[in-house]
């Protein structure tokens, strides 16, 4: 029955989405497989991208809250009726998605009686919230209810410094992390020297980004890891002492010189990874968000394509200029070719 669900091929490695779910807004689930590997392949494959889809993906989340009513984190306040301890647990698990580079503000300004639920949330349009119905508080009266949070994209899981609260903002356990679960099985076929295996991986996300996006996203932040052991030759590492602290100062993998004589090598150009480059961090983010990797990839747009992509600026083309024509004294056209 395995078989008839899943096809193997015995030529190139196949993957596949065999099962796609939503259970709710803020929980996605996806099943896939990828077939046919080499016994013990599954296995180093599995741990690496279940390591991944864990702590190497990005998220956004309310990190902070701020109200100058609020004397204490552990106070209660007439009207609501939560304590303020209990606004910030609901505040926490509001899911939001996001473009977001760093961090921005947003707010909550409300006048009860009611319910205030993640709706009231006055967020930048970079920033959407995943399900709106997440309660945040009850006011029993009519008061005024005024918040302000602020909201950060990052990677893991960061916990709040006890004490940490400075005049009436509060910080808030950060749970950057889109992938709620991941699991990863193995089945196994064939006899000897024969024998091959499938990987089954199981994603379960919050909604912010769904399990096949995961995928992806895990997958390249692996490839991006890797990337210094395809250089052809190793790298000087120039080491730093400071203050008596032992420090290692990797220096920076650049974009490979001689781009001329790639140019005829598509293979070697998918090879050259954007994140090599001098890039900024916030260019970077646009590029790789924009499903642009490698120096192919950018080879094939435009610098009318670019300035497409969103929050792209000219002064980013202009950058991206700078560094091709500094590396591989080469451009961008203007505009796209068109036959």
């Amino acid at each position: 029955m395995l078989r008839k669900e899943v096809a193997v091929s015995t030529r190139t490695l196949q993957w596949k989405c065999v099962e796609s779910r939503t259970d709710s807004k803020r929980l996605y689930y996806g099943r896939f497989v990828l077939s046919p590997l080499m016994k013990g392949q599954a296995d180093t494959i599995g741990i690496a991208m279940r390591r991944a889809l864990l702590g190497e993906i990005e998220g956004t989340c309310i990190t902070h809250a701020k109200s100058e009513k609020i004397p204490h984190e552990y106070s209660t306040i007439g009207g609501i009726e939560e304590s303020v301890h209990e606004i910030l647990m609901n505040l926490k698990e509001v899911v939001l998605r996001s473009n977001l580079y760093g961090t921005c503000d947003a707010s909550i300004c409300v006048k009860g009686p009611g319910k205030i639920t993640a709706k009231d949330i006055l967020s930048p349009p970079s920033v959407e919230i995943v399900d709106t119905t997440q309660h945040i508080a009850s006011l029993t009266e009519p008061i005024n209810l005024c918040i302000g949070l602020q909201i950060e994209r990052n990677r893991g899981y960061r916990m709040k410094k006890p004490n940490n609260a400075q005049n009436g903002s509060y910080p808030i356990d950060a749970v950057f992390m889109p992938v709620r679960n991941a699991n990863h099985s193995i089945h196994s076929y064939g006899n000897g020297n024969e024998k091959q295996e499938i990987l089954f991986l199981e994603i379960w996300t919050n909604g912010s980004l769904t399990p096949k996006e995961a995928l992806h996203e895990a997958s390249r932040n692996l490839i991006d890891l890797f990337i210094p052991f395809l250089h052809s030759e190793e790298q000087d590492i120039t080491l730093e002492l400071e203050d008596n602290q032992n420090r290692v100062i990797l220096p920076l993998f650049i974009f490979h010189e001689g781009l001329a004589k790639l140019k005829k090598n598509e293979i070697a150009l998918k090879c050259i990874f954007i994140d090599q480059s001098e890039l900024p961090s916030r260019i970077y983010n646009c590029l790789k968000r924009s499903n642009i990797h490698t120096l192919l990839d950018l080879l094939n747009k435009s610098q009318e394509d670019l300035l497409k992509i969103e929050h792209f600026r000219i002064e980013d083309v202009k950058r991206i200029l700078g560094i091709l024509q500094k590396h591989f004294v080469i451009d961008l056209p203007k505009k796209k070719f068109e036959i």
